[in-house]
């Protein structure tokens, strides 16, 4: 399993549950795939591969929902795409949000924890990101 996708997928996860009003209700594996722009057959494969390392509770044709091991990271990933996020509006002056997502996107497999944790104390730990979702 590729790590980068990996994260993606968990980082999405916890994206659209975010978003949610009722988090009881968990994630649908539909909105993953319109979120990544993937088949459904792509998300269930890589749901069974997240499941199998105890990050998700999830069984075919239900919702999917986090362990406290796999909310923790997916929680992290969100972080550091958000800070990274924040540095390339802040320090590189992107304006155009598309182009700073794709950035951040690449750059968030590129960065180390130290580095992120660097580039957090460096913007004086923002607390939000351009797209105005809070940074946890």
């Amino acid at each position: 399993m590729r790590k980068k996708s990996f994260e993606d997928y968990l980082r999405t996860i916890y994206m659209l549950y975010e978003e949610k009003d009722n988090k009881l209700k968990g994630v649908r594996s539909i909105d993953i795939a319109q979120s990544l722009n993937v088949s459904k057959a792509s998300v269930s494969e890589m749901l069974k591969k997240i499941r199998e390392k105890k990050y998700i509770k999830y069984f075919p044709y239900s919702n999917i929902f986090f362990t406290k091991k796999g909310f923790t990271k997916a929680k992290r990933l969100t972080k550091n795409f958000r800070v990274i996020s924040v540095f390339l509006q802040v320090i590189l002056k992107y304006k155009d949000l598309k182009k700073l997502n794709k950035e951040a996107h690449r750059l968030e497999h590129a960065f180390s924890e130290e580095s992120i944790r660097k580039i957090d104390i460096l913007l004086n730990n923002p607390r939000k990101c351009p797209h105005g979702k809070i940074i946890q």
